[in-house]
């Protein structure tokens, strides 16, 4: 017996970011596409306004349908981000529209400051949640009722599910296609856009190589490339001061001025980086990915792996090792 499409509604605010609304849509009908002898999700867009004419950055797309039009049947609604979230509370008529209909589905969720329209609904309150990390704190502010993750690529709490901003969309897409039909097609649709299914939902939104660039003092930047190609080094504070030709005191403090970490996190972030890397695309043993990633031992990796990315190396390599994708 052939199995209904699953309707997957993307609800659209004024002004939004054409790639929150594009990388879900192009996953699910990619996934569609792997099936050939079976239709599996009918992605419909809808305006959050009157017109189903919608502007967004730099392009307007027409929506199949706005929220003032008759209900149809929704399996899992996302509601895209925009750079315009503060008319969240203004939007009364879409707000009593999310509360109407979340209670009648099986999935709802947001992509980057979709989340905000979600919280002015109060359907985040007593839930797990995450954004653009830019946008998390203001989050938590407005809406004291949700647990914000400030860092997490996408999350997943019951039938909320939020990702941070833009392409991480594509993330959570792919784990609701993963978990709606398996790893297999998921895996298809990954190699298909050219992305990499191996980002888990903990995993942060920084990378070592993107925090390094975030600093203007160029004496902290050069610091953070010499800690990127030294990471067995000797890295402690007092090494990595006298490397900048501060004072431990100023370098810390220039450092985090800069950074918004502290000089250890940035260690951290870098040497688990670089496990991740060796874990994806080697089969060297823990304990020598361990030693030349600057962990002097196994279970020092694997507590800082717990802490940033909420899972165990071994369960991070068996996850998303290159011969795991194949």
């Amino acid at each position: 017996m052939t199995q209904k499409p699953l309707t997957i509604a993307i609800a659209i605010p004024p002004q939004a970011q054409s790639l929150d609304i594009s990388g879900p849509l192009a996953a699910f009908r990619e996934a569609d596409r792997q099936m050939e002898t079976q239709n599996l999700y009918d992605v419909r867009l809808i305006s959050t306004v009157k017109s189903k004419t919608i502007e967004l950055d730099g392009m307007t797309i027409i929506a199949q349908s706005s929220i003032y039009e008759a209900d149809f049947p929704i399996d899992t609604l996302i509601v895209a981000g925009t750079h315009r979230y503060e008319q969240a509370l203004d939007m009364i008529d879409f707000r009593q529209w999310l509360q109407r209909r979340v209670s009648k589905i099986r999935r709802y969720g947001s992509v980057c400051t979709g989340a905000f329209f979600l919280g002015a609904a109060g359907l985040l309150d007593g839930k797990k949640v995450t954004t653009h990390w830019q946008q998390a704190a203001e989050l938590a502010k407005h809406y004291a009722e949700a647990d914000v993750h400030y860092d997490d690529i996408f999350v997943q709490d019951g039938a909320l599910c939020s990702s941070a901003g833009i392409t991480a969309g594509i993330d959570l897409s792919l784990k609701l296609i993963e978990d709606d039909y398996g790893r297999a097609l998921a895996l298809k649709t990954a190699r298909q856009l050219v992305v990499f299914l191996r980002r888990p939902g903990g995993q942060s939104q920084f990378s070592a190589h993107l925090a390094a660039q975030v600093a203007e003092e160029s004496t902290i930047q050069s610091v953070q490339q010499w800690v990127l190609h030294n990471l067995n080094a000797d890295l402690s504070l007092p090494v990595l001061a006298d490397k900048a030709a501060m004072s431990v005191r100023n370098f810390s403090r220039v450092f985090r001025n800069e950074t918004e970490m502290t000089p250890a996190d940035f260690v951290e972030l870098a040497r688990i980086d670089a496990a991740r890397r060796l874990l994806e695309d080697s089969d060297t043993p823990l304990k020598r990915v361990a030693s030349r990633c600057g962990f002097t031992n196994v279970d020092l990796m694997r507590r800082a792996f717990l802490r940033r990315s909420g899972i165990k190396p071994s369960d991070y390599r068996r996850r998303f090792s290159r011969s795991a994708i194949i």
